[in-house]
């Protein structure tokens, strides 16, 4: 059962579906339609799951959903949430009823699962370059003529070969582009004022395309010198904002608007803040952020930078982004006085932007979860095991269930095909899909 609100997406297909035994984290023996998972009356702390288990804080959720709504209210920007962090069209829907302007993806194949579960409205943040891609994308647009459906580039050449392929298809409406400004030895996009120029006046000249606007993506300028990422960041929106203005003094963009998008998810503040009060052009701006992370945060990377953002952003709304995310395991073996094994390992927890963080220990017959001590650390893990060094004084017995809280969530989800939703007691409520 699907318990968050689903903007309007069909998915009461995926609460039909006929869950086998093998489902990771389900301990079913025998064949469980999803809607009633809520029904079965897990609890993650009493043992009624298999482990390891990720799962979802509703209240969490909830919480973020809500800031971020509040957020974008309050800057006058729109979101398009970047939904490769997820691939879940559950939390899919919970966005755009959150006022989501649509749903940010990074492959065509992304593109198709969303289009699937009826989504309207994608930016593709990403270059479009392989013919099959194109083709597939193109086709997607002839079949839902309401599907709207965004791209980059960052080339003259690339967009040659757009044009081609839409007049080639037959497309009866022309493909928006948006112009990706990139930096020195980062990822994709133009690397200089004039590049983007060239290329947005490629864009605007060429036959089936229009040009809808610029967009960047400021992550690539983050490091561990905070206050030197602030001032690239800066002028990073500060370059898109002058660029869009000059773009539009030549006439240059299509369409009843123009779009100008940056916003990953660790200074999205600083993009609302560069985008604010863009006025004086031929036709309205939308600026749209793409932060995808928000909306279950994390226990290390991201928990650290939107504190950051909490401290700099006086306006943003109380109460900050939640961690929403966990993965749960139970302690295998005890081979040595200060080192425990988890059930936990690189196939269910992210280890790209550091490794787990453990949380609490549920000890069996315990009325509650325990804290475990800063102290406590997870210093290695295999592909199925996570090593968990114990402080002087503070010890786990096999069995123990351990709750570990992640580093950058995008490489969590992708290792689990379900996540279990749970309420404040770990009562299970519900589950989504992700489609990786």
């Amino acid at each position: 059962m699907n318990i968050l609100p689903n903007g309007g997406l069909p998915l009461a297909g995926l609460d039909d579906q006929t869950l086998l035994p093998g489902v990771k984290g389900l301990p079913i023996t025998a064949p469980l339609k999803q809607g009633a998972i809520a029904l079965q009356g897990w609890n993650v702390l009493r043992g009624d799951t298999s482990y390891p288990v990720a799962l979802l804080r509703q209240s969490a959720l909830e919480h973020n959903l809500d800031w971020m709504r509040r957020f974008c209210e309050h800057f006058k920007v729109a979101l398009s949430p970047h939904g490769k962090t997820t691939m879940s069209p559950q939390l899919f829907g919970a966005q755009l009823a959150n006022g989501a302007w649509g749903i940010t993806l990074a492959t065509i194949p992304q593109v198709q699962v969303a289009a699937r579960y009826g989504v309207q409205r994608v930016l593709l943040a990403n270059e479009l370059a392989g013919p099959a891609d194109i083709r597939a994308v193109l086709q997607l647009m002839k079949d839902k003529p309401q599907f709207e459906f965004f791209a980059l580039a960052d080339s003259v050449e690339g967009v040659q070969r757009l044009s081609r392929a839409v007049q080639a298809s037959g497309l009866q409406r022309p493909l928006p582009l948006l112009v990706e400004q990139g930096a020195s030895g980062k990822r994709a996009g133009c690397r200089t004022r004039e590049e983007v120029l060239d290329v947005a006046r490629a864009i605007a000249a060429a036959p089936g395309l229009q040009l809808a606007g610029i967009e960047g993506y400021e992550g690539v300028l983050t490091s561990d010198d905070r206050e030197g990422s602030v001032t690239l960041v800066n002028g990073f929106i500060r370059q898109m904002t002058e660029l869009l203005r000059q773009a539009d003094g030549e006439g240059l963009f299509g369409g009843s608007q123009i779009i100008i998008s940056a916003g990953g998810s660790s200074h999205f503040d600083l993009v609302a803040r560069g985008f604010a009060g863009i006025g004086g052009l031929s036709r309205p701006v939308l600026p749209i952020l793409r932060s995808g992370c928000y909306l279950t945060n994390d226990h290390g990377h991201y928990y650290e930078h939107t504190q950051e953002l909490s401290r700099r952003e006086r306006e943003a709304p109380p109460g900050g982004l939640l961690p929403a995310l966990e993965v749960w395991s139970v302690v295998l073996s005890r081979p040595e006085p200060n080192l425990a094994i988890l059930s936990m390992g690189k196939r269910d927890a992210s280890h790209d932007l550091g490794l787990p963080h453990p949380l609490l220990v549920q000890r069996e017959g315990a009325a509650a979860p325990e804290a475990i001590p800063r102290q406590a650390e997870i210093f290695k893990m295999n592909d199925q095991h996570a090593y968990l060094r114990l402080p002087e004084g503070f010890d786990v017995k096999v069995g123990d269930l351990v709750g570990c809280g992640i580093s950058h969530p995008c490489t969590t989800f992708d290792k689990w095909p379900l996540m279990l939703v749970v309420d404040d007691s770990y009562r299970v409520t519900g589950a989504v899909n992700t489609f990786f």
